[in-house]
């Protein structure tokens, strides 16, 4: 499945979020904001779970109280995790 991420990430910086991403074969766009990051991303993947997972898990090796709040977008439904944590699913 494709996925359009939109994310928050605090207390982790740029090289290390654009990485991540790369990893994970994503076409990315990160810019700097007063309280962290915004990124903005295509990527494909087998679920959202899966996805903001290894995101996540790939910004904590790098820098441990890394937060992130992520809306991953695909074409039947919305998903808003806080960290692992699924917040909210919104289906379209």
């Amino acid at each position: 499945m494709n996925f359009t991420l939109k994310a928050r990430i605090s207390r982790s910086d740029a090289d290390s979020i654009r990485r991540a991403l790369q990893q994970m074969g994503a076409k990315a766009s990160v810019s700097a904001e007063a309280d962290g990051f915004l990124v903005e991303a295509e990527v494909a993947g087998a679920s959202a779970k899966e996805l903001n997972r290894t995101l996540l898990s790939a910004l904590r090796k790098v820098e441990r109280k890394t937060t992130l709040r992520a809306e991953w977008i695909s074409s039947h439904k919305i998903e808003r995790f806080f960290d692992y944590v699924l917040k909210k699913t919104i289906s379209s």
